[in-house]
């Protein structure tokens, strides 16, 4: 069980846990006021809920392909403050649209899996979490070119290589990249992390840069500041 300040997350039956890419996401996705919000992939339903926390009027919908962690994921949001603006669908996200094919969002997020091409890790359900198959991104950024609203945004973190591919794909799929923030561990390391933001309109765009620790095991005071309503640590 992980304890937030206004939730707590059971990890049962997850193979992604909590983690840091999660946390930023949920703490930085969206910007503004959003009521209509889906996230893909939601896992332990951790980003849905801290979006929950943040969007006091938005309705989510969150797909979980993994039965399992589906069932996890419905019981977090049955179990938090936000029970009745959070709905869990366990099914893909293609399938999901084919089923609901009146749903648009003002803002889509999604922490996805994000190994393209590589060796499998031992074990189906980290495979499923952890591994795309060829074509995944390019299905994922076509739904989203249909099922963002007009002034909607669509908000991914990847590795920066996988992140070069969707930043081709969303041009080719006639979006516009809106922001791109690049996370660092140290300010002098290099990028690990990109997090993306993406929608239809076509605006200037914007670069900046996170980091996470001053030195080993001290946050900066960027990290603390952006996540010091969720975790009990700050």
């Amino acid at each position: 069980m992980f304890r937030f300040k206004q939730f707590s997350v059971d990890q049962t039956g997850c193979a992604m846990k909590i983690n840091t890419d999660g946390v930023l996401l949920g703490a930085m996705a969206g910007e503004g006021t959003s009521s209509n919000i889906l996230d893909i992939g939601t896992g332990t339903g951790v980003i849905a809920l801290m979006l929950a926390q943040r969007f006091i009027n938005a309705k989510i919908d969150a797909v979980e392909i993994d039965e399992q962690a589906a069932a996890t994921a419905k019981s977090n949001f049955t179990n938090s403050p936000f029970e009745n603006r959070l709905t869990l669908f366990s099914t893909g996200f293609e399938q999901f649209f084919e089923s609901h094919p009146e749903k648009k969002y003002d803002l889509v997020i999604s922490n996805p899996p994000f190994y393209i091409n590589s060796l499998q890790s031992p074990g189906a359900k980290i495979n499923l979490a952890k591994h795309a198959a060829e074509g995944f991104f390019e299905r994922l950024i076509s739904t989203l070119a249909a099922r963002l609203t007009e002034q909607g945004t669509g908000w991914l973190i990847l590795p920066v290589d996988t992140a070069e591919l969707v930043k081709d794909l969303v041009k080719q799929y006639g979006l516009h990249l809106k922001k791109i923030t690049t996370i660092h561990s140290f300010k002098d390391d290099a990028a690990h992390r990109e997090m993306l933001a993406f929608g239809r309109s076509n605006e200037p765009l914007i670069a900046d840069k996170f980091v996470i620790y001053d030195k080993p095991k001290v946050y900066t005071e960027m990290y603390r500041g952006i996540l010091q309503d969720f975790l009990t640590i700050f």
